[in-house]
């Protein structure tokens, strides 16, 4: 099992500025779609053909994403116009098994999760699912993500109503279908039975520590492949967990 190591990575801010730069600098054709060249690559994938329409007013919805180490894909979700609020924290396991050092055994039936709250009449399910697939993490990888392996990082959708379930489904049978990837998506849809917050230190991680080496390779990347190819929903200023709401 590997774990990532925060605390011995020297602290460089100028390249996780220079690597956030570099994510969106270089673009380059692939199978007949734009890929681009970063730490984490995005993939363009087209939106769901089934989806539900904005709502007329607001209220707000909630599910849950997991892929890969919940830093990244916080950071992504925080950044997305009309999301109020993404936690990261566990799904799939017992409430007395969701502490990080647990977790990180790969035991727990846990995977480190997000929960992601958006006001419906701002976004939907189909476009947040869009962006999961195509920026927050790589679908086709099985029980990890870069360099984080085990089932605590595996790609999963944790799914609140019937609603949520079909469009889900739909969508993936959709994009295995086009062949969208170079392989199949491995991501679980499961129905949500609790989520659990993660520690107060692992909340806008991404945010917090922008220096940190982990961080520079892996996360800022996708933030900045949201901002390329979602301008239409990107929001400069992330909507974080702590109190601050600050950067």
């Amino acid at each position: 099992m590997q774990t990532r190591d925060r605390n011995s990575a020297p602290q460089r801010p100028w390249l996780a500025a220079a690597l956030a730069v570099a994510a969106v600098a270089i673009l380059v054709p692939m199978s007949g779609m734009w890929r681009q060249a970063s730490a984490e690559q995005a993939q363009v994938v087209p939106p769901p053909a089934k989806d539900e329409p904005l709502a007329s007013a607001g209220g707000t919805e909630t599910a849950v994403f997991s892929g890969g180490c919940f830093w990244g894909v916080q950071g992504v979700f925080q950044h997305v116009n009309g999301v109020t609020r993404a936690v990261s924290g566990y799904s799939g396991g017992e409430k007395d098994t969701a502490v990080y050092e647990v977790v990180s055994s790969g035991t727990t039936g846990h995977a480190e999760s997000v929960q992601v709250t958006w006001d419906p009449s701002k976004i939907t399910y189909g476009k947040l699912l869009q962006i999961y697939f195509s920026v927050a993490h790589d679908p086709t990888e099985l029980n990890y993500q870069g360099p984080d392996r085990g089932t605590q990082y595996r790609s999963a959708v944790w799914t609140t109503s019937d609603s949520q379930v079909d469009i889900a489904k739909a969508y993936i049978a959709q994009l295995d279908a086009a062949k969208a990837f170079d392989a199949q998506i491995v991501t679980q849809v499961n129905p949500l039975k609790a989520f659990y917050a993660a520690e107060d230190y692992h909340q806008d991680y991404a945010t917090l520590h922008p220096d940190s080496m982990y961080i520079a390779y892996n996360d800022l990347p996708k933030i900045a492949n949201l901002k390329a190819l979602f301008q239409d929903v990107y929001r400069e200023k992330p909507v974080l967990v702590m109190a601050s709401n600050t950067q």
